[in-house]
């Protein structure tokens, strides 16, 4: 009982803890994306997103990596470009920049796991891009695309934005910060849940999983090992996202877990394919079926999973190439004093100061500033609600761990 107790408040210590380290990143990343989204509408990314395909898809990149990280919104966004005229490949550049090439997520992987892994990431997201627009050349689904663009135009209604005034002009006003503010709050709405659950995982898991589970689920990992097989290192990266599809998290509340998984001596290319696995579970896979069909849900499925496979893959071997392959023992899960008067206490203090004028400035000196709510894609309504239940018993379960920590041991 006393060992579980300890491991209890371990636990919950963990948890808080890589909140700690990482809030200030999650509210400049949300800042950042607010602005974004406010200052630059959706409408001007499709008036510039031209017909020429090489430009499409550098555009569908570019608007992508300045968008949100959230799954849904980029699901969303993704679905009304696609349908007002960016063609497919486009569209799937778009989707995929907006939830891997966004800087808040490479943010919150320079804190937990090293600059090897934000390089991953963006060059990973790029070759996910590169190989979706090759497979998509080499297989031609024309009438598959023409079918998901009728079904789009048959379910869907009208979704026209306005388009923005000159953001030059827009940002010196009060009323547009307003807007970021409301745009600010709307973000956290869509991420808590998944970060509360996702952050309260990984510290049980650091707690209460032992390193034998890890080395049974991906083969060979653990004890320092960082030289694997080629089909040690193809089981990783097939294994990563279903173990991303179990916990069923967004990219930003799985970064903790794939800290953790990589301090336990999982591949590099096992964790980059976790972390790329935010596009192939099943809530996204349902969406895009009620968007353009099952048969092209299923393969933007396919073109994901052979993309991740080929980029993880890709960039395990150039990192081994060029003897930069990150240490598993540069990741400290554990045994860490978070709450340090450091860096990322000042950087958290002044971030929560700024949050704190945003808040003031778009909820009580200028609350009457109307803000037109941006689309999301459809959530099943019972898997919300599990979550947010699940959320409010990790509150209850770091409650009380906390208190076991401080007050009974």
């Amino acid at each position: 009982m006393n060992t579980f107790l300890k491991q209890w408040g371990e636990a919950a210590y963990t948890t808080i803890g890589f909140f700690w380290m990482a809030l200030w990143a999650f509210i400049l990343g949300y800042i950042i994306s607010s602005m974004i989204q406010i200052f630059i509408t959706e409408k001007r990314m499709q008036e510039t997103m031209g017909k020429d395909e090489s430009k499409s898809v550098l555009l569908g990149t570019f608007f992508g990596f300045i968008s949100s990280s959230c799954s849904f919104a980029a699901l969303a966004s993704t679905k009304s470009l696609f349908k007002k005229g960016a063609s497919f490949v486009s569209s799937i550049a778009f989707l995929l920049a907006s939830t891997n090439l966004v800087i808040e997520l490479g943010i919150i992987i320079s804190i937990f796991l090293g600059w090897q892994f934000v390089v991953g990431e963006y060059v990973g997201g790029l070759l996910l891009i590169l190989i979706c627009w090759i497979l998509i050349r080499i297989i031609n689904p024309i009438k598959l695309i023409e079918k998901a663009k009728k079904n789009l135009e048959s379910n869907d209604g009208n979704d026209e934005k306005d388009a923005s005034q000159d953001w030059k002009k827009q940002i010196q006003k009060e009323e547009s910060w307003a807007r970021v503010s409301k745009k600010y709050k709307m973000e956290w709405q869509m991420v808590w849940k998944d970060v509360t659950v996702g952050f309260t995982i990984a510290g049980i898991v650091a707690a209460f999983v032992p390193d034998s589970f890890f080395q049974t689920l991906f083969i060979n990992s653990g004890n320092g090992n960082t030289d694997f097989t080629f089909l040690e290192i193809l089981e990783h990266v097939i294994v990563g996202p279903i173990a991303a599809f179990l916990t069923f998290i967004g990219s930003m509340g799985n970064i903790p877990l794939a800290a953790l998984l990589f301090g336990k001596g999982v591949s590099f290319a096992g964790v980059m394919a976790f972390i790329f696995s935010d596009l192939v579970v099943f809530p996204v896979l349902r969406i895009n079926a009620k968007y353009y069909g099952w048969k092209m849900s299923l393969f933007i499925l396919f073109l994901l999973f052979t993309a991740l496979i080929g980029t993880s893959l890709a960039l395990h071997y150039a990192f081994d190439l060029l003897h930069t392959l990150p240490d598993p023992s540069q990741v400290k899960i554990q045994d860490t004093k978070y709450f340090k008067v450091d860096y990322t206490f000042f950087l958290n203090i002044a971030f929560l100061g700024i949050s704190g004028y945003l808040i003031y400035l778009g909820f009580y000196k200028k609350k009457d500033v109307k803000h037109s709510m941006s689309e999301m894609a459809p959530k099943s309504q019972l898997l919300e609600t599990i979550l947010k239940f699940a959320a409010f018993i990790c509150y209850a379960w770091l409650t009380g761990g906390l208190m076991v920590k401080y007050f009974m041991n």
